[in-house]
């Protein structure tokens, strides 16, 4: 059995190339993949597995009939593995930036609630200040960007928390708010009812609606709770913001989404806001940022830039 005793030379030894090991393997959770993915030779692939393994003193992965699922130390090895590859990713295109004389490199995360007026305006700003800086604009969902923070994928998110965002480790400042809408595709039989009650869409019609662990859905699903109504039993779950503003337009589905995901297919007449209130209030979003991370001057910026927009839009009149 291996020592629990992680050696004081431990980070000498851990390479650039056993992070990409750590984090193929964790991808495709099977050794002849990772092999591939990474052109080397399988047994060469185990030999450095076992090598990383000797290094940490324990297993790292679960070996199955099937292939290999990571243990919880592996787990949290492999976290650090995302976060530091992707760490030197973002600082060579920083680099590379500032070498061709550019103004640095920024990674945003958003959901899309936030980005038609919040976050794409500050953007432009901030472009119109500095046209060389790099921007790389990530996310849909705060799930998938929360993900993106704490892989080091983005330098800043704007999103809600969820469960996994502590107060240790990230910081969190409320920009703003949204609100949940109810809407069908502009020929749907719906769209000229001026009246409705949201017991007969949940029985009656089937429904477009964010996963279970987005807080838009935890906020309906805690509105058809309020109201004693079961959760409709034809259902098309999707991530993508975008995929559900083209699938209400191929279906006769319900769909639930954000106002300002909704402002420019509601402009256009895509889509008709049906008159069912939903009363609920969802967490507002914000700027949430990795603790002890140092500011660049661009980011800094940046930020500024989202408070500013920030108390524009909320002092702006309903």
């Amino acid at each position: 059995m291996r020592s629990p005793a992680i050696s004081p030379s431990l980070f000498n030894r851990l390479r650039y190339k056993h992070l990409h090991m750590l984090v193929a393997l964790s991808s495709s959770q099977n050794l002849h993949r990772a092999s591939q993915a990474l052109n080397m030779s399988q047994p060469a692939a185990t030999r450095m597995l076992h090598e990383i393994e000797d290094m940490f003193g324990c297993d790292l992965f679960e070996r199955l009939p099937r292939g290999m699922r990571p243990t919880a130390l592996g787990q949290q090895l492999i976290n650090f593995a995302e976060s530091a590859l992707s760490g030197l990713d973002r600082c060579a295109e920083d680099l590379t930036a500032r070498k061709q004389g550019g103004y640095g490199y920024l990674s945003i995360g958003t959901i899309m609630g936030a980005a038609p007026d919040l976050v794409m305006d500050s953007i432009a700003h901030i472009k119109s200040l500095n046209p060389q800086l790099r921007i790389r604009i990530m996310g849909d969902t705060s799930d998938q960007v929360i993900q993106l923070l704490e892989q080091g994928r983005i330098d800043l998110a704007i999103s809600r928390r969820n469960a996994a965002t502590d107060n240790e480790h990230y910081s969190f400042e409320p920009l703003g708010n949204e609100r949940l809408m109810v809407v069908v595709h502009a020929g749907h039989p719906l769209a000229q009812r001026d009246q409705l009650s949201l017991a007969e869409l949940v029985r009656d019609w089937p429904w477009i609606l964010q996963p279970q662990t987005s807080p838009a859905r935890i906020s309906f699903d805690l509105a058809l709770q309020d109201l004693a109504l079961p959760s409709p039993a034809d259902i098309i779950e999707c991530s993508s913001v975008y995929s559900m503003q083209q699938l209400i337009q191929l279906t006769d589905a319900v769909m639930v989404l954000s106002e300002s995901a909704l402002r420019d297919y509601l402009k256009m007449g895509l889509v008709v806001a049906l008159p069912v209130a939903l009363d609920v209030r969802l967490a507002p979003f914000g700027l949430l940022m990795r603790k002890g991370e140092p500011v660049s001057r661009e980011l800094g910026l940046f930020i500024d830039l989202l408070r500013q927009k920030a108390a524009t839009l909320d002092a702006a009149p309903a």
